[in-house]
């Protein structure tokens, strides 16, 4: 079994699951999420037995195009993160009814398989046919199935689909240029290949426009906190889950590998940005009033977190944005399913709104505690480790850029615990919150056990990445 049973199972699920109907949609589609967990992990035991599970085909002759899937240990951590959510994801929406069913439940199982071919794609066309298939379910998820009036919706989805596209056409235009020096879109002779130093800068710069966008960085955020807000609660945790990963991922990946001169000589501003990112997020949540906008520039704040690790280029900035990115996936998909519950009872998201939960519903109480606690980094969380070792790069880099980026604890730490107090407890809402359901309870318990479990014992996930930033940095640091 090798990766390409991934991307076949997620896609052949797509299709299955929209030709099912709509009363099925939704268990089909989780059948073939838990599929394609299940078939990750027995090509993980392969990987970790020494058998090659990558896949390389020539497909276009002129250009040279090939479908090329590099299984090395970064790689297959980025998908076992997106086919471990894409159920959870799924299996959270049961308790809500969607117009069109099987489209929906499509178009998750067919954002889930370009996302994967994504984080595997080795050859650069490639890499950019699946970069852009990503794009195309989540714009018609969140503007067919979103929240608010339709006016509003459209414009802020329309406004994320154009930044998106727009960035990704100068790193195509980057792709265009690498081939006609190299004569080839793989990765390895990209890799390999000779160009200047000003060549490198723009083509770093090309790289930055699409990936900034994604993740997203500032001052390229603007279109985050609409979308989020606007779009279903599957569509933001799809976003904030898995689809910005695939920025930070590509920064680690493409970015600072091709273009490594530009890397090494302007890393300190692409660290300040980064960390002017964790500042302007945690600054903007403590205003917030809505609790899907608060958890989307809490985001902001913790990938600006990631990103400025990523850009230390030491092994344990790398090392620990990787896992940072993996403990933000499973934390914040567990957050706005949070806010998903609570809406479904009260149906706001006004966080003056609501209140007095916790004498109703001790159970959710205790639960959303807990990844409020997992949010800001408490220790024996997953997100500790992450956001430890990423702090610690940064003060090997400049002390000050890691004491800017420790904000990101005590301000988090600030406004996630005065939302828990003003949504939990306070004065009972008028309206009655009734206890999680099982399926609810079930889900936020598997977010909570990850969280918990890998908090305690990173190390399966660290041995299996720490080879291929190894070799990533090898390659940043050669001398010809």
């Amino acid at each position: 079994m090798d990766v390409t049973t991934i991307l076949l199972l997620l896609l052949v699920g797509a299709i299955a699951t929209f030709f099912s109907g709509d009363k099925l949609a939704s268990k089909v589609a989780l059948l073939f999420g838990i599929a394609s967990f299940v078939a990750t992990i027995f090509v993980l035991n392969s990987f970790n037995v020494g058998q090659d599970v990558s896949f390389f085909s020539a497909w276009i002759n002129e250009p040279k195009v090939s479908f090329a899937l590099n299984a090395d240990g970064l790689a297959l951590i980025m998908v076992l993160l997106t086919t471990s959510l894409l159920p959870i994801i799924i299996y959270s929406s049961f308790e809500n009814v969607y117009k069109n069913a099987k489209s929906f439940y499509a178009l998750v199982l067919f954002m889930g398989f370009a996302m994967v071919g994504t984080f595997l794609a080795a050859d650069a066309l490639l890499y950019y046919i699946f970069w852009e298939l990503s794009l195309i379910p989540i714009y018609f998820i969140a503007l067919l199935w979103g929240n608010g009036d339709e006016d509003s919706r459209k414009k802020a989805v329309v406004k994320f689909f154009i930044y998106t596209l727009a960035g990704s056409l100068f790193m195509l235009v980057a792709f265009i240029f690498l081939y006609q020096r190299a004569g080839s879109f793989l990765l390895d002779d990209l890799y390999n290949m000779q160009i200047t130093t000003n060549e490198q800068l723009w083509i770093f710069l090309a790289f930055f426009l699409a990936y900034a966008i994604k993740i997203p960085l500032i001052p390229f955020h603007t279109w985050q906190a609409k979308v989020y807000q606007k779009a279903p609660t599957v569509g933001t945790m799809l976003l904030s889950g898995i689809m910005l990963k695939m920025g930070l991922y590509s920064v680690i990946r493409w970015q600072i590998s091709l273009a490594r001169f530009s890397a090494i000589e302007y890393k300190n501003i692409f660290i300040a940005i980064g960390v002017a990112g964790v500042i302007y997020g945690s600054i903007v949540a403590l205003r917030q009033k809505d609790l899907k906008k608060l958890l989307a520039y809490s985001s902001l704040a913790h990938v600006g977190l990631i990103a400025a690790g990523t850009y230390t280029l030491s092994l344990d900035g790398l090392r620990g944005s990787v896992l940072q990115m993996l403990a933000h996936g499973f934390v914040v998909v567990g957050l706005f399913f949070a806010a998903e519950i609570i809406y479904r009872r009260y149906e706001t998201r006004e966080i003056s709104e609501m209140g007095g939960i916790r004498s109703q519903a001790p159970k959710f109480t205790s639960m959303f505690m807990i990844l409020v606690l997992a949010s800001v980094a408490l220790p024996g969380t997953f997100n500790f480790i992450g956001e430890f070792t990423v702090l610690y790069s940064l003060f090997q880099a400049n002390i000050w850029f890691a004491i800017l980026g420790g904000t990101t604890i005590i301000l988090g730490a600030y406004y996630m615990l005065k939302m828990f107090q003003n949504v939990m407890l306070g004065e009972t809402n008028t309206k009655v919150f009734k206890e999680v359901t099982f399926n609810e309870g079930l889900t936020l318990v598997i977010i909570i056990g990850v969280l918990f479990f890998f908090g305690l014992y990173p190390k399966p996930i660290t041995d299996l990445i720490t080879p291929s930033i190894e070799n990533i940095i090898n390659q940043i640091n050669r001398t010809n």
